[in-house]
């Protein structure tokens, strides 16, 4: 069985009634009485009062209504509010914990396998060629269109259809396919694919994959086509050279028979990919290079040469929204001088290639590139770049205000809820300096460096002050009548105790407490998680 996970809010409904992760029932009851009598609305004349005790005993039965249910208390222990809130519900038989354990992770999984089959994964491309020698010879200015699509579909867990199809027009003429690939996962390491395309080119084939080891895989695959009969056998091989390097070695035996290695590098700054390709008729060699300047920018070179190409091309694209990316290539070859355009976002492409001239003309070459490269250094100077800064900056102080509004509205509710502690707190700190017993004479949570600071000063400034909150009332409140503080509880997160609020999420925590008891003065500091047990005289300074 899969390990269970830790709650993500720290166990806050013990904090908040003060209880330990293993409390009996009674001791649930008893605590809910216990906040029940201090927060009840009906205690309260004044509107805000009465408002401020409607909210708290609101968080307080709520608490009380999912640890005092034997299953919801289960799910909470396992899974947090997470699980409460996800809609996970469990039979009423299942009285054992590893029964409940185990109904939960089937809920889970039948969840997941519910929103993986419904998560459909398509991509597609558009592809339109102008041509502006064709425009100026009288012809139309479009040379041809291609548009291709695919689209997953998850049928099981072990089971993907692949449906995909094309389309292809030059001038007058045109051709397409379609094609099916039925996916069947083996293993955790192997998978195989069958394959079926009608069209120009009509095949039927299938295809395995398996990992041979922590470094290697391999790839085999057989194609028929049912036009001619003819059989064409793939193999292809992966190794994992080092951290960052890929090499790979594809042979394909049939009617075009060829051989081609491969080597790619990959960091977070570049990209750099190599190929050389024989075949029975032909021979070509490929590489590109990629250097990222930052996450949203970056740029490319490529060239290819060969018996049927030589061309080189340089460009560059940039992000432009979370799911969106724009590209600009130059290219040069063979076929004369062009410009390429691309938007990529998620899984689509447009693509649209514009062929500028048929002639290397050297000053058309060098202006075809220098004209759009200084146009797009400027507005990346002038335009892309401010407006990205501005944006960002704009992006951080919303989120920063956003963090201070939220901090705000939780010391605020922080005061309130110590502002219904705070008549009883008294009457035990008062009772409790008549009996000479225990009183708690300071008491700060927050930053664990601004509370190692506080603690060697009489008075806290302001920059400790927003990471630090000063929390003896509730303190007071958890006195007993036995001279002692309530046990706070080892694995539960401070935070939630009512009256607290975390000052600074994220940052390591220290709860500061001062006391004093029989005339004597205690000092001591424990972690957010930390149990503590007070008096104690190794306290005692």
């Amino acid at each position: 069985m899969a390990s269970t996970p830790e709650p993500e809010d720290g166990r806050e409904l013990y904090a908040l009634l003060h209880l330990s992760p293993d409390a009996s029932d009674e001791e649930i009851r008893r605590a809910y009485r216990q906040f029940a009598q201090i927060y009840h609305p009906d205690k309260y004349q004044d509107p805000q009062m009465k408002e401020v005790a409607t909210e708290n005993f609101q968080r307080i039965r709520d608490a009380y209504e999912i640890l005092s249910d034997e299953n919801k208390r289960q799910i909470y222990d396992i899974y947090g509010m997470e699980g409460l809130n996800s809609g996970l519900e469990l039979g009423p038989k299942l009285t054992k914990p590893e029964e409940i354990r185990e109904q939960l992770e089937r809920l889970r999984r039948r969840k997941e396998e519910e929103k993986f089959l419904v998560h459909a994964r398509p991509n597609g491309s558009i592809i339109a060629n102008f041509s502006v020698p064709q425009y100026l010879d009288g012809d139309g200015i479009m040379k041809g269109m291609g548009m291709s699509s695919e689209v997953e579909l998850p049928v099981s867990k072990q089971n993907t259809v692949i449906v995909g199809g094309n389309l292809v027009v030059n001038g007058s003429a045109g051709t397409g396919a379609a094609s099916t690939v039925l996916r069947h996962q083996l293993s955790s390491v192997s998978h195989i694919d069958f394959m079926a395309t009608a069209g120009l080119r009509s095949v039927i084939g299938m295809q395995t994959f398996r990992q041979i080891s922590p470094h290697s895989t391999a790839t085999s695959g057989l194609a028929v086509s049912l036009r001619d009969g003819s059989i064409n056998l793939s193999n292809a091989w992966t190794r994992q050279l080092s951290e960052n390097a890929v090499g790979n070695i594809q042979l394909v035996l049939g009617d075009d028979s060829s051989i081609s290695v491969g080597w790619q590098k990959k960091d977070e700054k570049s990209t750099a990919t190599g190929e050389i390709k024989f075949g029975t008729n032909f021979f070509g060699a490929s590489a590109h290079y990629i250097h990222r300047f930052s996450s949203k920018s970056h740029a490319r070179i490529a060239g290819r040469v060969g018996s049927t190409a030589l061309d080189f091309e340089i460009g560059g694209g940039r992000q432009v929204s979370e799911f969106s990316t724009v590209r600009m290539m130059y290219n040069i070859g063979i076929q004369g001088v062009s410009w390429r355009f691309e938007l990529h976002r998620a899984g689509q492409k447009l693509i649209i290639p514009v062929l500028l001239s048929t002639d290397l003309n050297a000053l058309f070459v060098t202006s075809a590139f220098a004209i759009p490269s200084t146009l797009y250094f400027l507005l990346q100077t002038y335009v892309v770049k401010p407006y990205y800064l501005k944006r960002e900056k704009q992006k951080t102080l919303e989120k920063m205000e956003g963090l201070s509004t939220q901090l705000t509205e939780a010391r605020k509710a922080a005061k309130k809820a110590q502002k219904l502690l705070e008549p009883v707190s008294n009457r035990k700190k008062n009772r409790q300096l008549e009996n000479n017993g225990l009183v708690i004479t300071k008491a700060l949570y927050g930053n664990h460096k601004k509370i190692k600071e506080s603690s060697e000063l009489n008075e806290i400034n302001d920059d400790v002050a927003s990471q630090v909150f000063d929390v003896t009332i509730p303190l007071n409140f958890l006195v007993t009548e036995a001279d002692q503080l309530k046990q706070l509880h080892e694995g539960i997160k401070k935070s939630g105790i009512m009256g607290f609020y975390d000052p600074c999420p994220g940052d390591p925590k220290l709860l500061l407490v001062e006391y004093t008891f029989h005339g004597r003065k205690y000092k001591v500091m424990v972690d957010d998680y930390e149990a503590l047990l007070i008096p104690q005289d190794i306290h005692q300074f």
